[in-house]
């Protein structure tokens, strides 16, 4: 991805640090998580703005570790670009070797200070490589680090999987407690209408405005907010797969943390409905677990469960792609939806709801679903929480996952032309995965030879 250069002022438009700027092959776009800031965005994308930036940050007196300087032939991918470790392998000693250049080591040599942060740098951008993210973190040039704080060396660590987390956290916040104020005000008298504060549709609302700002709080980390998602993003759209773990961990317990969250605030209603103490799940009617996570309707054979599942979560991941496509004009112009994205997203999830919701109560994310779960279990309601509906609880966690990636296989068959797809390649992408192995092997007895 290139655009033309334009004009940039240091002074007035701050620009991230160039953590993307590594060198590797030009194959397309790398990992676009689905809350990334506008792809066309002329800050993220100068090339002049990229070499004034590299400029003063190499010809700065005590600035602390310099930012990698990439080689004229590097192309410059937008905000927080990933790539495959085994694409752009780097050497161990890697920030240590691109320390400041000779003007700058001669200014800093009597600094002991210097060398100290120097090395911490490395050993926190040698953690985050560890663990699958990119060395450097997403921080705006003039935020200090604070390598002198602990819990500052933690934050710049797990920054994205940070980001997850409480993306996640608004998510459900919002998403439980609109349908804990729906559920536990049924017919309440003093309410508007007396007959409770809210409806089925003020559901779907609360969970499209929980994608929403979750979208706009996880921005560094791409915005994911599904372990589903995430997966397809990995697997479609060249996310490093090293980077799944630590996203799953933290998407699931954001949403086990927000679930806690919205109980501790309807904690008193919940006994006013249910009685002091007592816990019950669906079929009940009083039930009171559904605030947490989904149930199906008593009617549903398994096959009507998971296929509820499975379509919605198709939906949600062919229309991502859409909107995330940059060369689909009809998302909304030829760079995808761009910074509409959290918008559209409210709109689809919203859709989802209000369509194709009132089955399975369309969890579509294992994060939001057995996070919530999980935290019911632990707060009294029993072992039914996972044998309600014949043990109805996995659909939610394995459904997301198969219906996503048939949706994402569905736009890139059909629609999408990009080069980093694997459906793009020979044999839809089963050759790689079929010869890569005996390459491999074929390589290591030549140089055991």
């Amino acid at each position: 991805m290139s655009s033309e250069d334009t004009a940039y002022s240091p002074d007035t438009s701050p620009k991230r640090r160039d953590w993307a700027d590594i060198n590797h092959d030009d194959k397309g776009q790398y990992g676009v998580g689905p809350g990334l800031k506008d792809p066309n965005d002329p800050i993220q994308n100068s090339e002049r703005a990229n070499e004034n930036h590299q400029e003063k940050a190499a010809n700065a007196v005590g600035a602390g570790p310099s930012i990698r300087r990439p080689s004229n032939n590097s192309p410059k991918y937008e905000h927080f670009e990933h790539l495959d470790d085994a694409r752009s392998p780097e050497p161990e000693n890697y920030h240590l070797a691109n320390a400041p250049t000779t003007q700058t080591d001669n200014a800093l040599a009597g600094s002991t200070k210097t060398q100290e942060e120097l090395k911490h740098h490395s050993a926190l951008s040698s953690i985050r490589t560890k663990l699958g993210l990119e060395a450097e973190p997403p921080i705006l040039d003039g935020h200090h680090v604070h390598n002198h704080l602990t819990w500052s060396s933690v934050r710049v660590i797990l920054r994205e999987p940070f980001a997850e987390f409480f993306g996640v956290f608004i998510m459900i916040l919002f998403g439980n407690g609109s349908v804990a104020q729906v559920l536990l005000s049924a017919g309440e008298a003093t309410a508007p209408g007396k007959d409770g504060f809210g409806q089925y549709q003020s559901i779907s609302w609360g969970w499209g405005l929980g994608v929403m700002l979750g979208i706009y709080v996880a921005g560094d980390s791409g915005g994911f907010l599904n372990p589903a998602v995430t997966f397809c993003f990995c697997l479609f759209r060249k996310l490093p797969w090293k980077r799944f773990p630590i996203y799953f961990v933290a998407q699931v317990l954001g949403g086990f943390v927000g679930s806690g969250v919205v109980y501790a605030n309807y904690i008193n209603a919940v006994n006013q409905v249910e009685g002091h103490g007592i816990r019950t799940v669906p079929p009940s009617k009083t039930a009171t677990a559904g605030i947490f996570c989904t149930y199906p309707q008593a009617f549903l054979t398994k096959a009507s469960q998971f296929f509820s599942e499975f379509i919605a979560s198709t939906i949600l991941m062919f229309v991502i792609f859409a909107l995330k496509d940059d060369s689909n004009p009809g998302a909304m112009g030829k760079t995808g939806a761009g910074m509409l994205f959290p918008l559209a997203l409210f709109f689809l999830i919203f859709g989802l709801g209000a369509c194709f919701g009132w089955e399975t109560g369309y969890a579509i994310n294992l994060a939001r679903d057995f996070g919530p779960r999980l935290m019911s279990y632990i707060l009294g309601y029993g072992h039914e929480v996972w044998s309600a509906g014949g043990y109805y609880f996995w659909i939610p966690m394995v459904a997301p996952f198969l219906g996503c990636t048939f949706g994402a296989f569905l736009y890139d068959f059909f629609i999408y032309t990009g080069p980093e797809s694997p459906v793009n390649t020979p044999w839809l992408g089963l050759k790689d995965l079929v010869t890569q192995p005996w390459r491999s092997k074929r390589k290591q007895k030549k140089y055991e030879v």
